[in-house]
């Protein structure tokens, strides 16, 4: 079975294209953090960075929906493609043909640091007249 699953942030906005044949496909480039202490250059994290493809519908709407910077997962085979620099050295793209992708962050997120949103404020103690009673947090025995 090859299958990989990610989770990185677009390195550039996808790209959609139409093949001759008339089926979507999105392209875009995915970074992600390696956190092995030992690959850390100049104290910063390494990353690693794979191609990814998406078809279809999954493509139109990755195509409408992503932008460079946002946090995404994807799942699907991984291929190795080499190719000649044009320096002339052999180098090696890693390709994923995207079975799933799930948006992490929101078109909102743009703002604010690391992709988080704030956490939201505690729900209104419920009326009596819904059947419950508003208990302080202070009297939870846990």
């Amino acid at each position: 079975m090859n299958k990989i699953i990610l989770i990185g942030n677009l390195t550039r906005d996808p790209e959609l294209r139409t093949t001759p044949n008339g089926y979507s496909v999105c392209e875009f480039t995915i970074a992600v953090n390696d956190r092995n202490a030992r690959r850390q250059q100049n104290g910063q994290e390494s990353a690693q960075f794979f191609r990814i493809s998406a078809w279809r519908q999954l493509g139109e709407n990755c195509q409408r929906y992503l932008a460079k910077g946002r946090k995404v997962f994807v799942s699907g085979p991984l291929t190795a493609r080499t190719y000649q620099a044009n320096d002339g050295t052999t180098r090696v793209s890693l390709e994923v043909q995207a079975d799933d992708v799930e948006f992490l962050s929101s078109r909102n997120d743009d703002n604010m640091a690391g992709g988080y949103a704030p956490a939201p404020a505690a729900p209104a103690p419920m009326a009596q007249s819904s059947g419950f009673t508003a208990v302080e947090t202070d009297e939870l025995p846990f």
